[in-house]
């Protein structure tokens, strides 16, 4: 378990810190030991597949729940048993939580006046905030009068008119459709860097993550699979299970004999090798590092099974000759040359492998 980690340097101020959290609900162990530093000022999203825990954590996060045990603190002060309305955060939830009975203006405003703002700081602030989110003039709307993605961004207003330490979003956008979650995913950014808030996002969807995030954190069963930059997850994954849920990838197994990493019946010698001959390990790869040439005996050849057309590129299936293994490949639309049925040649380079010990408790093939 990766528990704290980081692409940033260490002089970067520490916003949120969670020590060794934990928590079950019975006798399901739904978060174990996990410990996160975010940043000042940075968006961190927790990443993962449903039940892996991230609501969870964003809820011990915002009070909602308390951790079995750790620490939960926010600019350097301890918030662990503090209440929700005491720690100054800020949420938005999956559904919004909007109140269809009020107009625009109170729903925004509710939380000054429950903080008993006086009534002519209200009417400006919640003009400033509007303005923010790009809904000014919007306030006598009632809520069933807003677009879904007018409601997202009031429900965004509200908790930030409170001028929140830290900003929680519960898989935000998961009730838009595509083109309109993209959208708001660039509003949420251009919000976030221009507050230069500490936020923290959850979400179970990988291009979500990767298109807003300074930072990524895989989270997996209640552990840190691993943290870094969407680059870092993608193109450097720690684990088998971060290679295989980020993007899309190949599972590949092969073994070590004479000192080299045997792979589909070619052999790859690499000073990099630590593991005893007799080792199974499982090659993850990229489909868009696979290269298609034309058949050639020094190459892998494989015979190409369908092309699917998805506007930049497009994505193949092959089988090899050798034993049947399918692979998927992915080439810039512009470069796709080759028809189903065509026999083609396979370039692997050992540089766009990651390799993984073979456990054999996951999936290796796809």
């Amino acid at each position: 378990m990766v528990s704290k980690g980081s692409d940033q340097p260490n002089t970067r101020l520490v916003d949120l810190e969670l020590q060794q959290i934990s928590k079950r609900f019975g006798n399901l162990e739904v978060i174990s030991g996990l410990s996160l530093d975010v940043y000042k000022g940075e968006l961190c999203c927790l990443l993962g597949p449903s039940g892996c825990g991230k609501t969870t954590t964003l809820k011990i996060i915002a009070g909602f729940l308390e951790p079995d045990t750790g620490t939960v603190s926010l600019a350097g002060r301890e918030i662990t048993r503090l209440p929700p309305q005491r720690r100054n955060v800020g949420m938005v939830f999956q559904n919004y939580a909007l109140f269809p009975h009020l107009n625009v203006f109170d729903n925004v405003a509710y939380g000054l006046r429950r903080r008993k703002w006086p009534k002519d700081k209200i009417k400006p602030q919640v003009a400033e905030t509007l303005r923010l989110v790009r809904l000014s003039g919007y306030e006598e709307r009632r809520i069933h009068e807003l677009s879904g993605g007018q409601q997202q961004r009031i429900a965004l207003a509200r908790a930030l008119i409170i001028e929140p330490k830290l900003l929680l979003l519960d898989e935000p956008l998961s009730n838009l459709d595509a083109r309109l979650r993209a959208d708001m995913r660039d509003e949420i950014r251009r919000i976030q860097r221009t507050l230069d808030i500490t936020t923290v996002y959850v979400t179970h969807d990988q291009e979500e993550a990767m298109s807003i995030a300074d930072r990524i954190v895989v989270m997996n069963s209640g552990l840190i699979e691993q943290i870094g930059s969407p680059r870092k997850i993608y193109e450097q994954p720690a684990t088998q299970f971060v290679a295989d849920f980020i993007g899309r990838v190949n599972f590949l197994r092969g073994q070590i004999a004479e000192g080299a990493f045997q792979l589909l019946g070619k052999r790859f010698p690499t000073s990099q090798n630590k593991w005893p001959e007799g080792t199974e390990f499982v090659c993850a790869i990229r489909p868009e590092r696979v290269r298609m040439e034309e058949a050639n005996p020094s190459l892998l050849c494989a015979t190409v099974q369908d092309a699917t057309y998805f506007g930049p590129v497009v994505r193949y299936r092959v089988v090899l000759d050798s034993d049947g293994t399918e692979l998927s490949i992915e080439v810039p639309s512009p470069q796709a040359v080759h028809e189903p049925g065509e026999r083609i040649g396979l370039d692997l380079q050992f540089e766009d492998m990651h390799l993984f010990r073979y456990s054999g408790n996951r999936k290796w093939g796809k």
